[in-house]
């Protein structure tokens, strides 16, 4: 590769990648904690880089597409550490264990809890990310849509679960009766 391809790819990069921080930032600050975000932000930007020339124009999708691939691989290790000590502590137990801060636990909170992981990062894409069904599509390698079933069937999932804990999402029900 030649210089003028190197600067023009690195351009080319500096040019989407502000855009692409802080909206990946966002992303990962609403599923993981700060210190996996951070890792996990790390590794999505230096795949950005290498498959630079594959990512489409609309790449603000494929990149929450790697950022999601990036850390079910983080969590798929911490799982694996997890095991791990689990292991070591049953041979050498330790002193005192220390539990860090759960999920909310509201309402939302638990009636997300209740969704299966798809379900409920589909209304994550579409909720947080505010991305519409084919740009969720794109971030969870699946057809438009399929994507657009998915978020109907989430949200009607959601809903029937808040309905469960007396919350009720949305507007109330109408009464029939219309304001003159």
């Amino acid at each position: 590769m030649d210089l003028v391809n190197v600067d023009s790819r690195r351009a080319r990069f500096e040019t989407l990648a502000p855009a692409v921080i802080d909206a990946v930032r966002r992303y990962l600050a609403r599923r993981t904690d700060p210190a996996t975000a951070d890792d996990v932000l790390s590794e999505t930007l230096l795949i950005c880089w290498r498959r630079l020339d594959e990512m489409p124009e609309e790449h603000l999708p494929w990149a929450y597409g790697v950022a999601r691939n990036c850390l079910a691989n983080a969590e798929r290790g911490r799982r694996r550490q997890f095991r791990l000590f689990s292991r070591i502590a049953r041979l050498d137990p330790p002193v005192a264990v220390i539990d860090g801060p759960g999920p909310p636990d509201d309402d939302l909170g638990r009636a997300m809890r209740e969704l299966t992981v798809k379900d409920a990062e589909i209304l994550r894409l579409w909720a947080w990310e505010d991305l519409p069904p084919a740009q969720i599509a794109t971030v969870m390698g699946i057809t438009a849509n399929a994507a657009s079933i998915r978020l109907h069937r989430a949200r009607q999932k959601l809903r029937d679960a808040l309905g469960k804990t007396g919350d009720r999402a949305g507007h109330e029900e109408s009464t029939g009766r219309r304001w003159s």
